[in-house]
């Protein structure tokens, strides 16, 4: 997939038709911060990018390609 980090994420959040708000608490993170990994303000760290690969059930790849971790 190559789309961006913020609208892979967005879109297989709605897909799931999981809320923004129930992601943020199956993560342990505020949905404020989810809000902002998902307009591309923020980038998470590997570990919330984990996270959320396993709750949305993707291979890490899915999420991950075309980022680069400093």
């Amino acid at each position: 997939m190559n789309q961006d980090f913020h609208t892979q994420l967005r879109q297989l959040r709605e897909e799931r038709n999981i809320s923004l708000e129930e992601l943020s608490l199956k993560i342990r993170i505020s949905a404020e911060k989810l809000g902002r990994y998902e307009t591309g303000e923020d980038i998470p760290s590997r570990e919330t990018i984990l996270k959320l690969s396993n709750t949305l059930e993707v291979p890490l790849s899915n999420l991950t390609d075309g980022l680069q971790f400093s």
